[in-house]
């Protein structure tokens, strides 16, 4: 199986690491195309895979294709190569707000098609990844897509309506938990804790607490029953976030995302 990136950037670059660090896919057998010349170069240096000299030469030269090239992009690049793909194809595109209709109908109706919704933590081996398959993929490209992306963190298989929530919630998410994460971390600073400490148990502290929920699979009100002892300091602080107003901020916040996610896939 030869994998080839339409798109060299920091997102694909943390897929392709993840898969030959994980020995999914030797480098010999990853392919990448980028506009950019340094980029195809430092790519290739540093992990040892292929470049193409264009991108029909990689859609010939491979049986998986992944789309990482940015949203704005990928129309006028799916055009080009779309004479090249034939019913051997996979196709994982990573392009944010492109629906499965409109990447079929750009890439022909006999095209294997996956869509991803990957997040930025796939840099760190920690990702959330969410996928859905076209009309015309076989239940095999259900495993190869979860093999691929589960190398970079965690996979989920999902109806594409769900994908403006994915979009809101493991999409935007990192940016929210860390705004979260950093007016916690003031408010410490705020109570005399020195910045850097402050900073440090702010984020060791969400790490810890989103690992145990996932190695636990405990309920996560559960968990904070378990930490706010009554009478005690959790249970002080919860008396705050429990207010009415916290959670219609963050529902909305949630809900404006969703929303401009799906404004931006209607804006073809």
């Amino acid at each position: 199986m030869r994998i080839g990136f339409l798109g060299a950037g920091k997102m694909a670059e943390a897929i392709l690491s993840a898969l030959i660090r994980n020995r999914v896919v030797p480098a010999a057998q990853i392919m990448i195309r980028d506009v950019v010349a340094e980029r195809r170069a430092y790519i290739r240096r540093r992990y040892g895979v292929c470049t193409a000299v264009t991108s029909t030469d990689l859609v010939e030269a491979c049986e998986v294709v992944i789309l990482a090239v940015k949203p704005q992009d990928l129309d006028e690049l799916l055009k080009h190569v779309a004479p090249a793909l034939d019913k051997r194809h996979v196709v994982l595109s990573i392009a944010a707000g492109k629906t499965l209709a409109h990447l079929q109908k750009l890439a022909g109706r006999h095209v294997r098609l996956v869509r991803v919704m990957p997040n930025l933590a796939v840099m760190v081996g920690e990702g959330m990844s969410a996928f859905c398959l076209g009309r015309q993929a076989k239940p095999a490209d259900r495993k190869l897509a979860a093999r691929l992306l589960g190398c970079c963190g965690r996979v989920v298989e999902l109806d594409e309506r769900h994908f403006d929530a994915v979009t809101a919630l493991s999409g935007s998410g990192p940016a929210f938990f860390t705004y979260l994460m950093s007016a916690l971390s003031e408010a410490a600073e705020a109570e005399g804790l020195p910045a850097d400490a402050a900073r440090l148990l702010a984020e060791q502290t969400m790490l810890g607490a989103a690992r145990y929920l996932l190695e636990t699979g405990i309920d996560p009100n559960e968990f904070v029953q378990a930490v706010a002892s009554p009478k005690g300091t959790t249970a002080a602080g919860m008396a705050e976030l429990e207010a009415p107003a916290v959670r219609r901020i963050l529902r909305r916040t949630i809900q404006a995302a969703a929303r401009r996610s799906h404004e931006l896939s209607c804006a073809k």
